[in-house]
Protein backbone atom coordinates (compact mmCIF):
# COMPACT_ATOMS: atom_id res chain seq x y z
CA UNK A 1 0.00 0.00 0.00
CA UNK A 2 1.04 3.45 -0.34
CA UNK A 3 2.74 5.98 2.19
CA UNK A 4 3.26 9.75 2.28
CA UNK A 5 5.99 10.59 -0.02
CA UNK A 6 5.01 7.12 -2.55
CA UNK A 7 3.76 7.29 -5.77
CA UNK A 8 0.24 5.72 -5.94
CA UNK A 9 -0.29 2.93 -7.96
CA UNK A 10 -3.54 2.35 -10.17
CA UNK A 11 -4.20 -1.41 -11.26
CA UNK A 12 -6.12 -2.71 -14.01
CA UNK A 13 -7.35 -6.18 -14.93
CA UNK A 14 -8.79 -7.27 -18.30
CA UNK A 15 -9.36 -11.40 -17.43
CA UNK A 16 -9.20 -13.97 -20.01
CA UNK A 17 -9.58 -17.87 -19.05
CA UNK A 18 -5.58 -18.41 -19.82
CA UNK A 19 -3.91 -15.25 -19.56
CA UNK A 20 -4.97 -11.76 -17.90
CA UNK A 21 -3.72 -9.07 -19.34
CA UNK A 22 -2.53 -6.20 -16.55
CA UNK A 23 -1.39 -2.32 -16.43
CA UNK A 24 0.05 -0.09 -13.75
CA UNK A 25 -0.59 3.52 -14.19
CA UNK A 26 0.62 6.00 -11.76
CA UNK A 27 -1.17 8.81 -10.33
CA UNK A 28 -0.44 11.33 -13.45
CA UNK A 29 -1.90 8.54 -15.52
CA UNK A 30 1.76 7.35 -16.82
CA UNK A 31 2.37 3.70 -17.48
CA UNK A 32 4.38 2.15 -14.99
CA UNK A 33 4.37 -1.51 -16.23
CA UNK A 34 2.02 -3.79 -18.55
CA UNK A 35 2.39 -7.21 -18.93
CA UNK A 36 0.07 -10.73 -19.25
CA UNK A 37 0.18 -13.17 -16.30
CA UNK A 38 -1.56 -16.15 -15.65
CA UNK A 39 -5.16 -15.72 -14.68
CA UNK A 40 -4.65 -17.29 -11.25
CA UNK A 41 -5.25 -15.11 -7.71
CA UNK A 42 -1.03 -16.23 -7.11
CA UNK A 43 0.35 -15.17 -10.19
CA UNK A 44 -1.96 -11.84 -10.20
CA UNK A 45 -1.05 -11.08 -6.40
CA UNK A 46 3.02 -11.73 -7.75
CA UNK A 47 2.40 -9.32 -10.70
CA UNK A 48 1.28 -6.90 -8.38
CA UNK A 49 2.81 -6.61 -5.24
CA UNK A 50 6.01 -6.47 -7.92
CA UNK A 51 5.09 -3.73 -10.02
CA UNK A 52 2.82 -2.34 -8.46
CA UNK A 53 4.29 -1.75 -4.29
CA UNK A 54 1.79 1.45 -3.58
CA UNK A 55 -1.31 0.01 -5.26
CA UNK A 56 -4.07 1.78 -4.65
CA UNK A 57 -6.88 0.02 -5.99
CA UNK A 58 -7.49 -2.62 -8.81
CA UNK A 59 -9.67 -2.59 -11.16
CA UNK A 60 -11.33 -5.78 -12.72
CA UNK A 61 -14.82 -6.38 -14.55
CA UNK A 62 -17.67 -8.26 -13.67
CA UNK A 63 -17.79 -12.12 -15.32
CA UNK A 64 -16.88 -16.02 -14.96
CA UNK A 65 -13.31 -15.53 -12.72
CA UNK A 66 -14.38 -12.20 -11.25
CA UNK A 67 -15.76 -13.48 -7.81
CA UNK A 68 -12.76 -16.15 -7.40
CA UNK A 69 -10.01 -13.06 -7.98
CA UNK A 70 -12.11 -10.43 -6.42
CA UNK A 71 -11.25 -12.95 -3.23
CA UNK A 72 -8.81 -14.31 -3.23
CA UNK A 73 -7.29 -10.46 -4.65
CA UNK A 74 -8.67 -9.36 -1.25
CA UNK A 75 -7.88 -12.37 1.18
CA UNK A 76 -3.83 -11.59 0.24
CA UNK A 77 -4.27 -7.58 1.14
CA UNK A 78 -4.93 -6.17 -1.87
CA UNK A 79 -7.57 -3.44 -2.33
CA UNK A 80 -10.07 -4.86 -5.29
CA UNK A 81 -12.35 -3.31 -7.08
CA UNK A 82 -15.19 -4.83 -9.20
CA UNK A 83 -16.42 -2.73 -11.91
CA UNK A 84 -20.22 -3.09 -14.03
CA UNK A 85 -18.96 -4.43 -17.49
CA UNK A 86 -21.58 -2.81 -18.90
CA UNK A 87 -19.92 0.90 -17.69
CA UNK A 88 -16.34 -0.31 -17.80
CA UNK A 89 -17.52 -1.45 -21.87
CA UNK A 90 -19.33 1.95 -22.19
CA UNK A 91 -15.95 3.68 -21.12
CA UNK A 92 -13.71 0.91 -23.27
CA UNK A 93 -15.83 2.09 -26.54
CA UNK A 94 -13.64 5.35 -26.83
CA UNK A 95 -10.69 3.24 -27.70
CA UNK A 96 -9.70 3.06 -31.00
CA UNK A 97 -7.94 -0.22 -30.85
CA UNK A 98 -9.86 -3.05 -28.82
CA UNK A 99 -6.84 -4.83 -27.76
CA UNK A 100 -6.86 -6.99 -24.33
CA UNK A 101 -3.82 -4.43 -23.15
CA UNK A 102 -5.83 -1.59 -24.05
CA UNK A 103 -8.69 -3.04 -21.65
CA UNK A 104 -6.45 -2.99 -19.20
CA UNK A 105 -4.71 0.37 -19.50
CA UNK A 106 -8.59 1.56 -20.18
CA UNK A 107 -9.65 -0.20 -16.54
CA UNK A 108 -6.43 1.61 -14.75
CA UNK A 109 -7.69 4.84 -16.08
CA UNK A 110 -11.07 4.37 -14.70
CA UNK A 111 -9.68 3.50 -11.50
CA UNK A 112 -7.58 6.38 -11.25
CA UNK A 113 -10.05 8.81 -12.13
CA UNK A 114 -12.81 7.30 -9.88
CA UNK A 115 -15.66 7.16 -12.20
CA UNK A 116 -16.72 3.96 -12.31
CA UNK A 117 -19.55 2.05 -10.65
CA UNK A 118 -18.67 -0.38 -7.81
CA UNK A 119 -20.46 -3.63 -7.78
CA UNK A 120 -21.08 -5.87 -4.82
CA UNK A 121 -19.56 -9.01 -4.69
CA UNK A 122 -21.35 -11.95 -2.93
CA UNK A 123 -19.71 -14.13 -0.61
CA UNK A 124 -17.94 -17.41 -1.97
CA UNK A 125 -20.42 -19.15 0.63
CA UNK A 126 -23.74 -17.14 -0.87
CA UNK A 127 -21.96 -18.74 -4.51
CA UNK A 128 -22.15 -22.35 -3.08
CA UNK A 129 -25.76 -22.42 -1.73
CA UNK A 130 -26.46 -20.86 -5.54
CA UNK A 131 -24.56 -23.26 -7.14
CA UNK A 132 -26.08 -26.00 -4.99
CA UNK A 133 -29.64 -24.67 -5.46
CA UNK A 134 -29.14 -24.03 -9.46
CA UNK A 135 -27.73 -27.57 -10.01
CA UNK A 136 -30.44 -29.27 -8.07
CA UNK A 137 -33.12 -27.31 -10.12
CA UNK A 138 -31.67 -28.12 -13.25
CA UNK A 139 -31.27 -32.23 -12.11
CA UNK A 140 -34.96 -31.93 -11.68
CA UNK A 141 -35.79 -30.40 -14.82
CA UNK A 142 -33.23 -33.45 -16.52
CA UNK A 143 -35.51 -35.89 -14.39
CA UNK A 144 -38.62 -34.82 -15.72
CA UNK A 145 -37.59 -34.41 -19.73
CA UNK A 146 -36.14 -37.84 -18.84
CA UNK A 147 -39.25 -39.37 -17.59
CA UNK A 148 -41.36 -37.41 -20.33
CA UNK A 149 -39.51 -38.87 -23.31
CA UNK A 150 -39.56 -42.54 -22.17
CA UNK A 151 -43.14 -41.58 -21.98
CA UNK A 152 -42.91 -40.67 -25.41
CA UNK A 153 -40.96 -43.65 -26.84
CA UNK A 154 -43.39 -46.02 -24.86
CA UNK A 155 -46.52 -44.58 -26.67
CA UNK A 156 -45.39 -45.42 -29.93
CA UNK A 157 -45.48 -48.88 -28.97
CA UNK A 158 -48.86 -48.60 -27.62
CA UNK A 159 -48.08 -48.74 -23.81
CA UNK A 160 -48.94 -45.74 -21.86
CA UNK A 161 -47.29 -45.16 -18.12
CA UNK A 162 -49.72 -44.02 -15.85
CA UNK A 163 -50.20 -41.34 -13.66
CA UNK A 164 -46.99 -42.71 -11.16
CA UNK A 165 -44.46 -41.24 -9.76
CA UNK A 166 -40.75 -42.77 -7.94
CA UNK A 167 -40.21 -46.13 -7.69
CA UNK A 168 -43.69 -46.87 -9.04
CA UNK A 169 -42.90 -45.16 -12.15
CA UNK A 170 -39.80 -47.06 -12.65
CA UNK A 171 -41.54 -50.36 -12.02
CA UNK A 172 -44.34 -49.60 -14.20
CA UNK A 173 -41.90 -48.53 -17.04
CA UNK A 174 -40.21 -51.89 -16.38
CA UNK A 175 -43.20 -53.66 -16.64
CA UNK A 176 -44.45 -51.83 -20.41
CA UNK A 177 -40.49 -52.91 -21.46
CA UNK A 178 -40.92 -56.69 -19.87
CA UNK A 179 -40.28 -59.52 -22.69
CA UNK A 180 -38.79 -56.35 -25.50
CA UNK A 181 -35.63 -56.49 -25.86
CA UNK A 182 -34.97 -54.09 -28.37
CA UNK A 183 -37.36 -51.37 -26.40
CA UNK A 184 -36.07 -52.65 -23.36
CA UNK A 185 -32.71 -51.44 -24.16
CA UNK A 186 -33.63 -47.86 -25.69
CA UNK A 187 -36.05 -46.83 -22.98
CA UNK A 188 -33.37 -48.36 -20.51
CA UNK A 189 -30.29 -46.19 -21.86
CA UNK A 190 -31.93 -43.17 -22.38
CA UNK A 191 -33.02 -43.17 -18.58
CA UNK A 192 -29.49 -44.49 -17.69
CA UNK A 193 -31.21 -47.27 -15.58
CA UNK A 194 -29.39 -50.71 -15.55
CA UNK A 195 -31.83 -53.34 -16.88
CA UNK A 196 -32.79 -56.26 -13.84
CA UNK A 197 -31.90 -58.99 -16.42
Amino acid sequence: MWRNGMTKHFVGLDVSLDLTSVCVLDEAGAVVWRGKVASTPEALTEAIRKNAPSVVKIGLETGPLCTWHWHALRENGLPAVCLDARHAKAALSVQLNKTDDNDAYGLAQIIRSGWYKEVAVKSLDSHRVRTLLSSRAQLVNIRRDLRTKIRGLLKTFGRIVGKVSGRKYEESVRELCAGELGLEGAVFSVAGCPRTH
